[in-house]
């Protein structure tokens, strides 16, 4: 009988992943899959209360595995010019194509290696050359112009719907 119910167990996870995995709503990385499918196994486990199932799944189900930075988080800013990447210790002027490249966005690079959520993406230099580049084309100047209007006196702007009264006659 356990036999059995540990075949349907399987069975019953096998079947909820494909099904689940088919949505074309879900994305999910190949290597994800496995882990994906032990933690269906060991859920439809604890549901149908076959406390040896249980206790084989989580003993089988590994940690998350442990990233060693190539270098330090020191290291990667030390130069102006270019962040070496902390996955493969490359240089880089900026690290959002390198880790799309990786399947990973900002985000989820500065949590692998617990760095600041104020940790650049984009060497100092490149992003003052950048910014100096969006200067020299005229980028920023409508919001100039709209603070520099605003910042005018009242008596300086006419208003509107009103006429002067020497107008009016």
């Amino acid at each position: 009988m356990t036999e059995d119910t540990t075949l349907n167990t399987v069975e019953l996870a096998t079947e909820l992943t494909i099904a689940w995995l088919s949505n074309q709503n879900n994305r999910v990385a190949a290597e994800d899959v496995p882990a994906f499918l032990r933690t269906m196994y060991a859920t439809v486990s604890e549901l149908s209360g076959d406390p040896a199932a249980t206790a084989a799944a989580s003993e089988e189900a590994p940690s998350a595995p442990d990233y060693t930075p190539a270098v330090s988080s020191r290291k990667s800013l030390a130069s102006k010019d270019f962040i070496i990447s902390m996955i493969d210790g490359k240089p880089y002027k900026t690290l959002r194509r390198h880790l799309s490249t990786h399947g990973m966005t900002p985000e989820q690079y500065r949590e692998r290696y617990n760095l600041k959520s104020d940790y650049p993406m984009v060497a100092e230099t490149y992003s003052e050359q950048r910014r100096a580049m969006a200067h020299r084309i005229g980028l920023g100047q409508k919001g100039r112009a709209a603070r520099a209007a605003a910042s005018a006196t009242p008596a300086d702007k006419p208003k509107r719907g009103r006429r002067p009264a020497a107008a009016a006659e």
